[in-house]
């Protein structure tokens, strides 16, 4: 019998704190608050991962909350900037494309009963698009000129994580 991963763990810890900023982000309006928010959330993704590799803490749940926290955070923020109309609605879908993508590909994972034995695990890719997405969210609140162009970033590596995620399922599928 395995023994059970700690869930209270600074990096888990730290990663939670994101769903506290997404709060954050949705109740203030402040440019200058919500920068410092977006800064802060990629401070804590990169601390969360750095403390658990250097710890030899990592763990399947860590990975997941995790996940779920950058996904919440990016998703609080569109939105925001979306009721805001400091978005459109097609950017908007660009933003949220390949989490989109990413949520039906687990949950049709887990529906098939041959896919459930393959895992589902953070991808280069994957953390390439939360990369562009945090920079392009900080540059509506300092270089506006560079979102679309780095909009246009995201749009092309979500397709490119959306091709490898597929992929690597496929491969699991088939040597499971």
């Amino acid at each position: 019998m395995r023994p059970r991963e700690p869930l209270a763990n600074l990096p888990n810890l730290i990663s939670l704190s994101r769903l506290g900023m997404a709060g954050l982000f949705v109740l203030l309006e402040g440019r200058e608050q919500r920068l410092l928010l977006i800064a802060g959330a990629a401070t804590t993704d990169f601390l969360d991962g750095y403390i658990a590799r250097t710890r030899g803490t990592v763990t399947k749940w860590g990975a997941l909350i995790d996940a779920i926290a950058d996904r919440f955070f990016v998703f609080a923020v569109v939105c925001c900037l979306l009721f805001d109309q400091t978005l459109q609605p097609w950017q908007y879908a660009v933003f949220i494309s390949r989490d989109f993508m990413t949520a039906v590909g687990f949950l049709t994972a887990k529906a098939i009963p041959w896919l459930r034995a393959v895992p589902f695990q953070s991808r280069a890719a994957g953390k390439l698009v939360t990369v562009f997405q945090v920079a392009t969210l900080a540059a509506i609140y300092v270089a506006p000129r560079l979102m679309t162009p780095l909009l246009i970033c995201v749009g092309v590596v979500s397709l490119y994580a959306i091709v490898d995620y597929t992929a690597a399922l496929y491969q699991a599928r088939a040597r499971h």
